[in-house]
């Protein structure tokens, strides 16, 4: 249903996915969605903020599902889930907000709305007339008389999501232009001892604002510093969704036909990561032989468990403590389809690193061409104490006979010996 600005729209739906979506090409700046839970009009704390760093809201009526590129566009999702979004919360905003750019250079801008369960869409609003805006309210989901309605509102900001989140609330991380030190004075002469004063109560600390930082790699600029980041200790987390696309069949009856067919069925993908440490250890972390890791002991790397939705509040979830940042040398995370397809053509996933401190920092995979089942999705290197991250995004193909990890292995020169294993 298309929808004018300004008009709403009824919300049958218990639970619905909304679905923010956009054509890409040279100059178009990345959008990421966002949403906002309000009462009287503004957010009751930071935690009613949900976006890109802050993915699932505390009640879990709200998730940021991520991103999916597709054949020239790309959509990001969020999933609401009405039935548990707490009574004082009035409206849900879902915004929008341009990274390096205004929206008059984002084509195609769109807000979708659909039943979760169903899919059915039920409501869609085009943005058809930004020009220097860098952040919009698109629309809003609201109560009204016991029942949910979807407003479509088209209100843009010329001061990115920073401002955007300010104006409904927001406590922002922005430290702004350094104080100036006042200039030296004479000391006062000395006066005499005195009985010092009772210590005052322990003062306390002020709520962390929201960091709106995040760090994208590209082809172009594929490589980021973790430790110029901040992201030296404690937990990296390591997530991989995808999106599943019918292809369409190739013609000839190639691998692209025998592709579509084997589309039909459940699709596994296994996230896990090839290690080596500074003593010389060399491992895998994978489901497959059950070969887990752990957190507390060498390699300092566990991989949470095997999802086969791909939805980014679960998905592959791989872990490294980055307390032990010091005992590696490099780790390859990888992907390997185990079943449901016999490459990666048609599929379109995301991978995000969320350091416990510091920048999220993700990227997209490219389309694949040839017939692999196993990617290289991220190098990680310990180069003199810095640590790096690599975009790979490095599709293999395996030749006859030999597995996925054997050919990552040779591909990046780890020179392991390599024996069956299932899950």
């Amino acid at each position: 249903m298309g929808m004018q600005k300004g008009t709403n729209v009824r919300i049958p739906a218990p639970a619905v996915r909304i679905e923010l979506g956009w054509r890409t090409g040279p100059g178009v700046p990345d959008v990421d969605a966002s949403a906002l839970l309000l009462s009287g009009g503004r957010v009751r704390s930071d935690a009613d903020f949900v976006f890109y760093n802050q993915a699932v809201h505390t009640s879990g009526a709200v998730r940021h599902e991520g991103k999916v590129p597709a054949a020239g566009a790309v959509t990001d999702t969020l999933a609401v889930d009405l039935g548990s979004v707490e009574p004082e919360v009035e409206t849900v905003v879902v915004a929008a907000s341009a990274d390096g750019g205004t929206f008059g250079q984002v084509p195609g801008l769109y807000v979708r709305v659909f039943d979760a369960a169903g899919g059915a869409e039920l409501a869609r609003f085009d943005s058809e007339d930004a020009t220097v805006e860098t952040a919009f309210v698109l629309g809003e989901l609201y109560r009204r008389q016991g029942e949910w309605k979807f407003r479509a509102v088209g209100q843009g900001y010329d001061r990115g999501l920073a401002g955007l989140a300010t104006d409904f609330g927001i406590s922002v991380d922005d430290p702004g232009p350094a104080p100036v030190a006042p200039p030296a004075q004479a000391a006062p002469p000395a006066a005499p001892p005195v009985a010092p004063p009772a210590a005052p109560p322990a003062a306390v600390p002020a709520a962390r604002p929201v960091s709106l930082s995040k760090v994208t790699l590209t082809k172009q600029a594929p490589s980021v510093s973790l430790t110029k980041q901040g992201g030296t200790s404690g937990a990296l987390r390591v997530n991989l969704n995808w999106q599943m696309r019918q292809q369409e069949p190739a013609k000839g009856g190639g691998w692209g036909r025998r592709l579509t067919r084997a589309l039909q069925g459940d699709l596994d993908l296994d996230l896990g990561c090839l290690f080596e440490l500074n003593d010389g250890t060399k491992g895998v972390v994978q489901a497959l032989g059950n070969s887990f890791g752990s957190l507390q002991r060498p390699p300092y790397i566990h991989l949470d468990g095997d999802d086969r939705t791909g939805a980014a509040a679960q998905g592959e979830n791989l872990t490294i403590n980055l307390d032990h940042s010091r005992d590696f040398r490099r780790i390859l995370v990888f992907v390997t389809i185990y079943q449901g397809a016999s490459s990666f053509a048609g599929l379109h996933a995301t991978v995000t690193l969320q350091p416990q401190h510091g920048a999220p920092i993700d990227f997209s995979l490219d389309e694949c061409t040839v017939p692999s089942n196993v990617c290289a999705l991220a190098l990680i290197t310990n180069n003199g104490g810095d640590l790096v991250v690599q975009r790979e995004a490095r599709y293999l193909v395996p030749d006859r006979g030999v597995s996925p990890q054997r050919t990552l292995d040779r591909a990046y020169g780890w020179g392991m010996n390599w024996t069956p294993g299932r899950k």
